[in-house]
């Protein structure tokens, strides 16, 4: 299968901070939610991949070439949202934003980005700077759209948007995503976002790849045990990824829920883990509560 993204033991170092030998790939036409707590490297790796910053070590391909200073033609094919953009300043009509916008893309499409803002009903006499958090999102995306992109790059759209319109933006990418000649590289540390439209799920910590495989996989191989903690033993904590301790008991992230729920007992409980579970109860470990 043939990648979106190819990022090969890439590296990035700052003062009190790393990006340490990352590799993931993403299939084309697929989707990867990119996921992590705040300051675990997403916008740095994003960064590197656009070609924004350099990097210190590794290989990155996009869409089958190689990035580099001089990948202005990969670049057209690559649609960008991010949080909080700021158009031009805010003193640009919507309409305007869009004229200026086309004047850096060849396959820029007028009609099309109409098209979109009347979808996402947006007033295209509006000046930006009036527009809210949401309205903002919707005119970055259909900016992304509007250009022939193959390849989206989000990071963090849906930070700070209501819980109704981060469901509607959802829905829209799901809308996006059934035409199978885009991919999608979806950074974000709201995991509920990418149970409805990953494929694939890459998890980065403190600069590190911690797993980058398919949602499905993922969500079939955890799963949440709770239980008395007085029944969690040494051998029980070794199956456990992350365990939460509290007064009523302890619950636990386990690739052996099964084995871990036999030695448990009766009082044993078994759930469906979430994706933000995962990521929580990875990157935390052991942690005790009330």
């Amino acid at each position: 299968m043939e990648n979106a993204i190819k990022v090969t033991g890439l590296s990035k170092h700052y003062t009190g901070f790393a990006l340490s030998d990352v590799s993931f790939s993403l299939p084309r036409g697929t989707v990867m939610g990119f996921i992590g707590r705040n300051g675990a490297g997403k916008t740095t790796t994003i960064k590197l991949i656009m070609g924004l910053i350099h990097k210190n070590a590794g290989s990155i391909e996009v869409l089958g070439k190689e990035m580099g200073p001089d990948s202005a033609e990969i670049r057209e094919k690559i649609g960008f949202v991010y949080d909080e953009q700021a158009f031009y300043g805010g003193i640009m009509t919507v309409r305007d934003v869009g004229k200026m916008t086309g004047r850096f893309y060849k396959e820029w499409n007028n009609a099309e980005f109409y098209r979109l803002i009347k979808t996402f009903n947006l007033d295209p006499e509006q000046k930006t700077e009036a527009l809210s958090h949401g309205q903002r999102t919707k005119l970055s995306l259909a900016l992304a759209l509007s250009h022939n992109a193959e390849l989206l790059i989000m990071d963090e759209p849906s930070s700070g948007l209501d819980p109704v319109f981060r469901s509607e933006f959802i829905d829209i990418l799901y809308r996006i995503i059934q035409d199978e000649h885009r991919s999608i590289l979806f950074s974000t540390h709201i995991t509920t976002d990418l149970e409805k439209i990953a494929d694939y799920i890459t998890l980065i910590d403190s600069g590190r790849i911690v797993f980058s495989e398919t949602k499905d996989d993922i969500l079939d191989r955890y799963k949440i045990v709770k239980g008395p903690l007085s029944r969690l033993d040494e051998k029980g904590r070794e199956m456990c990824v992350g365990v939460r301790e509290m007064r009523t008991g302890f619950e636990a992230l386990s690739a052996s829920a099964d084995k871990l729920a036999t030695l448990i007992g009766a009082d044993a409980i078994t759930e469906r883990a979430t994706l933000e579970d995962i990521m929580v109860f990875t990157v935390k470990g052991e942690q005790n509560g009330r």
